[in-house]
């Protein structure tokens, strides 16, 4: 056998090999019910969930148990909202101004506005919390009775992606886990539902013990599986897998991760500081030849008559205990810069910048928090270009557009800035720059359009009171 021979034998055989391993990656029930179980078993899953708990507030501190023969002792269990704070700050500054598009094509961009509606800021800023919170967040799209575009958010913690890439870009399928309570007879019970998306169709089940029900009136219509939305009367697919990753960063990793050990040990340290100064009392009874029977006795008396019976040659004297928390103080003050500093948040510390600080001192304390925000813009922004290719098909079906232009999507960052400065620039500015470039960076603009329309109005109702002047008064002016 030549060279040749040997080379194509080892060739098919890898081309079989690979083959047979392509056969063998159908997704069957079986294999969804292992993905599920390691899913929900996975420590992914378990940080979307404290995410979710931390931003509510519901820190581990909350379930310490003291130990059966600490029942007397102070248990005070202070959670604090520091996390809660930080994903507030970050999303406020990112998503809570009106975004904008930018596109040559004003008529594509008019239709695109009234595709996303009016809703859509708020479903980013939802977004972005669920983003920050979880590490990723899902955005499904779909087209409802009416035939209308529209886009729901779905819970992560119930999203199980199938990837065909290891940068997490394209979607083989999705696996959507959820619980429902349906009625048995007069009693309430919980459903587990199980939704298998492909980029071509659906299918449902029902989970039970390990086992899944297809609910076989939902699988088929007249002509086979179900595919993703229906088009006069008629079911079509998108082509690809209709759900749409916002990414909190490349690496999904949720804002709770960077910070959850600081933040427990912070709530420790002002729990056991709360404990120390209620268990330490502003006396100490030092007891002699006491006549009573027990302790209990002692401080019953003294509350109620003031006054302790002791033996003959006993007496009561007292300590006045010094509270020393200066170390603990010291402690957990360090613990608050660390989860500012770890957590990339904005320091307000005062002392250092000033009560009116700079424009320069401004943006070196938000410089942490713009480069957390930069990676999740990043994500944000491939997200949107892959929901403006379901909105690109749903215009091309409806024929409300045909021909399609490239739009970018722009973040207006809610940035405290000094606007006695700022305003001072935009005059400096006058003449070296358009007046659209200075109406746009003016702090009090918040749609530049609108009020360049309305400085357009302005100008032509003053031009028009020039044009009224009586002919005689012109003449005057005139001469």
């Amino acid at each position: 056998m030549g060279i040749k021979d040997i080379y194509r034998t080892v060739m098919k055989g890898v081309k079989a090999g690979m083959l047979a391993i392509q056969d063998n990656q159908t997704l069957n029930e079986a294999r969804i019910v292992n993905l599920i179980y390691d899913f929900n078993n996975s420590h992914q899953r378990k940080w979307m969930l404290d995410g979710a708990r931390y931003f509510e507030v519901e820190n581990d501190i909350k379930g310490r148990v003291q130990g059966s023969n600490s029942k007397w002792k102070a248990n005070n269990k202070l959670a604090h909202a520091k996390y809660h704070n930080m994903v507030d700050e970050k999303v406020s500054y990112l998503l809570s101004r009106p975004y904008s598009l930018d596109g040559e094509d004003d008529n594509y961009l008019d239709k695109l506005k009234d595709v996303l509606g009016k809703r859509f800021q708020y479903n980013l800023a939802s977004l972005g919390y669920e983003a920050s919170n979880k590490g990723i967040a899902w955005l499904q799209v779909y087209i409802d009775q009416q035939g209308k575009f529209k886009t729901m958010m779905i819970p992560s913690e119930q999203c199980i992606p199938l990837w065909k890439d290891n940068s997490h870009e394209e979607l083989e399928a999705m696996i959507r886990v959820y619980n429902t309570e349906v009625w048995k007879g007069n009693n309430r019970e919980k459903v587990t539902n199980v939704e298998v998306w492909t980029e071509y169709d659906v299918r449902y089940y029902k989970l039970e013990s390990q086992t899944l029900i297809p609910y076989v009136h939902l699988n088929h219509d007249d002509n086979g599986p179900i595919a993703h939305y229906q088009k006069n009367g008629a079911w079509t697919s998108w082509g690809v897998v209709p759900f749409i990753p916002f990414k909190n960063n490349r690496f999904e990793i949720c804002d709770l991760k960077f910070v959850k050990s600081l933040i427990d040990a912070y709530d420790m340290t002002r729990s056991e500081a709360a404990n120390y100064v209620e268990e330490v009392k502003n006396l100490i009874f030092i007891l002699k030849g006491y006549g009573g029977a027990d302790l209990d006795e002692f401080m019953s008396d003294l509350l109620r008559y003031r006054a302790v019976k002791t033996d003959e040659d006993g007496g009561v004297d007292t300590l006045t205990p010094e509270m020393d928390i200066t170390a603990l103080r010291e402690h957990y003050e360090q613990l608050k810069r660390d989860i500012i500093e770890d957590g990339q948040s904005v320091n307000k510390d005062l002392d250092k910048f000033g009560s009116a600080p700079s424009g320069v001192a401004l943006k070196f304390m938000y410089a942490a928090l713009d480069l957390k925000c930069n990676a999740l813009e990043v994500e944000f922004k491939l997200g949107f270009e892959k929901l403006l290719h379901f909105i690109n098909i749903y215009l091309n079906e409806s024929c409300d557009v045909c021909e399609t232009s490239e739009v970018e999507i722009i973040f207006n960052r809610d940035m405290e800035i000094n606007e006695t400065e700022v305003i001072e620039n935009c005059k400096n500015s006058v003449g070296i720059i358009s007046d659209k470039t200075i109406i746009t960076n003016h702090p009090w603009i918040k749609d530049v359009e609108a009020e360049i329309e309305e400085l357009e109005s302005q100008e032509e109702k003053a031009l028009a009171k020039l044009d009224i002047i009586p002919t005689e008064e012109k003449d005057e002016v005139d001469e």
